[in-house]
């Protein structure tokens, strides 16, 4: 059934271009600007009720209108007209809407829905061997479109998420981590030049030496600085081939010494190193694939399937190594060398060979596959966090062991695996714990519209017993209640955090869904 959603008062000047022209002076606001802004609003109903729910499906807040911007220039005026009312108006940039907690919504605000600038023109590729390559990417591309057209040069970034169906300007908002993190860095640290509009309608170039101050505070800024509309990525010649491996524990120090030691070993070495780590939970009564790839031989599900039901919990240690054709012939041998000694158990150790493409687009399938039966738009009560490598051993027998295990959280994967804090860079505003070494973990769960939130309150029973130990994690896609909460979430970085608001969004419009700003 569609939902009506009522407009503010203080919102219909902007669906009239005549109200438009006579409250807006003239000096502020060319006659073509005001035009194209009014032309561009939308509030029917299919797009409220779009802009209203995200991935999460649970939280709805309906926007008094939805700008679908032909331009940048458009953006820049809805910025500044929001700025000119007595009462500003608050503005969130949707990308994909893959946020979970309303991070892209609007109450009563105008949502920016950037797909609709989406163009092929929006990405380019320049640059030469000697100086190096570059993607010049639209903030509304997805990854998978700038992955497509990288490769027609031969050429590809080398940081990913898991997921390819997310904007630049979405994931580089928050950090863009996967199991490439550890080596290459997250996305954040893959990229050299931004073209922001500020909170105030600015369009800033800026990079780590050019205005660095905005640079660093907008990746992973959470969107409250700026909305990210170009992106320079920087290229490397892509690889053809993939070797793609899981390996089987029982011991979870053993699972885990082992990706610290991978990671040790291959995050500094630039020849014949690891591309990719990340490590799973196969649960007690849950299947031995899920939704991110379907990966073990069917004539192994029995056997693993026995093997976890009888230990509750297996863990999983996933790695890939890049080739081409010029690599192939010492391939073997180096991720044989890369994988010597470790201790997964014996005759569970699983091989594929893929290609770029398929490895990097793996969960796409699940995702085709989920949408056939209606289990897509479903409501997802994700929790990711940072945990320091100190406490990975009390997180997994309070949490794995005790409440994943007693609540029967198998209703989506689980993954666990380590990154090195040197690289990351901590003038951006993304937070990590204060250890080199901490690990992600990602319970990345699915529900019924009835019973998401008894899941949710799993969650909190998690994050009550990591607080009940100091265990000072992080949270990852953060989502907080209360300013006090974001200023310990931010920590050393609250006072800056709140300085740059203030300089560059001084009204306190953008991306008001975090709640860091706006209540």
């Amino acid at each position: 059934m569609a939902i009506n959603f009522s407009i503010p008062a203080y919102f219909g000047y902007m669906l009239s271009i005549t109200r438009l022209k006579s409250f807006i002076p003239k000096s502020l606001f060319p006659d073509d600007d005001i035009t194209a802004v009014a032309t561009n609003l939308r509030h029917d109903a299919a797009a409220l009720n779009s802009a209203a729910t995200d991935f999460g499906h649970m939280v709805t807040d309906p926007p008094a209108a939805v700008l679908f911007p032909s331009s940048i220039n458009d953006i820049i005026s809805l910025i500044k007209l929001a700025n000119s009312r007595p009462v500003p108006f608050n503005i969130a940039a949707k990308g994909c809407g893959h946020s979970v907690r309303g991070q892209a919504m609007a109450l009563n605000g105008v949502v920016v829905e950037m797909a609709s600038l989406n163009n092929p023109t929006r990405i380019s590729v320049s640059g030469n061997a000697s100086d190096g390559f570059f993607a010049d990417v639209g903030g509304e591309q997805m990854w998978i479109d700038v992955l497509n057209a990288t490769l027609k040069h031969g050429l590809a970034p080398t940081s990913w998420t898991d997921y390819l169906y997310l904007t630049v300007g979405g994931t580089l908002s928050n950090a863009g981590i996967s199991g490439q993190t550890f080596r290459y860095g997250p996305q954040i640290s893959n990229v050299v030049e931004l073209d922001v509009i500020t909170g105030k309608g600015d369009l800033v170039s800026c990079s780590a030496e050019r205005n660095g101050q905005l640079f660093h505070s907008v990746l992973g800024g959470l969107g409250q600085f700026g909305i990210i509309v170009r992106a320079r990525i920087p290229l490397f010649p892509a690889p053809n081939r993939v070797k793609w491996v899981r390996m089987l524990y029982t011991n979870f120090s053993e699972f885990t010494e082992d990706q610290e030691r991978l990671i040790s070993i291959n995050g500094s070495k630039q020849n014949g190193a690891l591309d990719y780590l990340e490590g799973l939970l196969l649960m007690h009564d849950g299947p031995p694939d899920n939704w991110r790839s379907s990966f073990f031989p069917p004539s192994h599900h029995s056997t693993i399937i026995s093997l976890v039901n009888q230990h509750s919990i297996i863990y999983c240690l996933e790695v890939a190594k890049y080739y081409d054709h010029t690599s192939r012939h010492t391939l073997d041998k180096e991720l044989n060398d890369s994988l010597d000694g470790l201790r997964f158990l014996s005759g569970y150790k699983f091989e594929k060979d893929v290609s770029y493409v398929e490895f990097l687009n793996r969960v796409r399938s699940g995702e085709l596959s989920l949408k056939s039966q209606g289990l897509w738009d479903v409501p997802h009560p994700w929790l990711n966090l940072f945990v320091p490598k100190s406490r990975i051993a009390e997180f997994n027998s309070g949490v794995f062991k005790d409440i994943v295990l007693k609540r029967k959280m198998n209703s989506g994967p689980i993954l666990v695996y380590p990154m090195n804090r040197s690289k990351w860079d901590d003038r951006m505003t993304a937070v990590i714990p204060d250890e080199e070494v901490f690990y992600t973990i990602g319970f990345l769960n699915s529900s019924g519209f009835d019973d998401w939130e008894a899941m949710d309150e799993v969650n909190k029973e998690i994050l009550r017993f990591c607080n009940s130990v100091d265990m000072k994690i992080k949270q990852y896609l953060p989502h907080y209640r209360t300013q006090a909460d974001w200023a310990n979430h931010f920590g050393h970085k609250w006072k800056r955090i709140q300085d740059t608001k203030k300089q560059f969004d001084p009204n306190m419009i953008l991306s008001p869904g975090h709640k860091i700003f706006n209540f």
